[in-house]
């Protein structure tokens, strides 16, 4: 995929050697793209707030207010696609950065390959506006063209992953997809994570659809409840 010149993309970290060398990554892409810096969360929300960027780059370890906190208030008023950059390597830090809504995660240190792939694969991943006709299953209906979620006509606010997520449970309802499948179809070919990530995107959209939707087949994965 190539990344869009005109499509800003924020990087928030409080180490300039790190902005840099995530710079110097996307750069070497060739595309000229809009890369914005922060180096503070205070500094990060003002820019998102001027002008919305279609990606943040987030360090999950900021002074003062923190990555998780920033990407907590974030997801209060955008569902921008979030990578996070976390110098802890535990799977509970990974999972709790997943469950406030952001898309991916990172742990430094970090190759520039890894890097740009990932921000090709969620950039994919949020290129939800192809033509396609809306999925109605009971009270949910999914638009994929706007990108809008209503249950029983009610608006529900979705990241892109989660919609993704959504989306391909809902278009074979009632089939058992494994947590594999789901991290190919939601999270790209090239997803390389914790088995665990799946299960926290599910956590997230059965607190916004309700858990009654998404059933969880023990051993096996998820599926669209009847």
């Amino acid at each position: 995929m190539s990344l869009d010149m005109h499509m800003p993309i924020l990087i928030v970290d409080d180490y300039a050697d790190v902005r840099m060398l995530v710079r110097v990554a996307l750069d070497a892409t060739g595309e000229a793209m809009d890369i914005r810096e922060a180096e503070s969360g205070a500094q990060a929300l003002a820019l998102v707030e001027a002008e919305p960027p279609h990606l943040i780059v987030l360090d999950l370890m900021l002074p003062r207010v923190s990555g998780l906190e920033i990407c907590r208030m974030l997801r209060t008023t955008s569902q921008v696609p979030i990578i996070m950059l976390t110098a802890r390597t535990t799977e509970h830090d990974k999972l709790t950065g997943l469950s406030l809504g952001a898309d991916d995660y990172l742990t430094k240190p970090f190759s520039p390959r890894e890097l740009v792939a990932r921000v090709e694969a969620v950039l994919r991943r949020t290129g939800l506006s192809e033509k396609s006709a809306c999925v109605i299953a009971g009270a949910l209906t999914i638009d994929p063209e706007r990108c809008e979620v209503t249950i029983d006509g009610e608006p529900v606010t979705l990241t892109a992953t989660e919609l993704r997520l959504l989306l391909s449970l809902a278009r074979s309802p009632g089939r058992v997809f494994r947590r594999d499948e789901l991290a190919r179809l939601a999270l790209g070919d090239d997803f390389d994570g914790m088995d665990r990530t799946i299960d926290a995107h599910i956590k997230n959209l059965r607190r916004k659809v309700g858990a009654q939707v998404i059933a969880t087949v023990f051993g096996i994965g998820y599926k669209l409840a009847s």
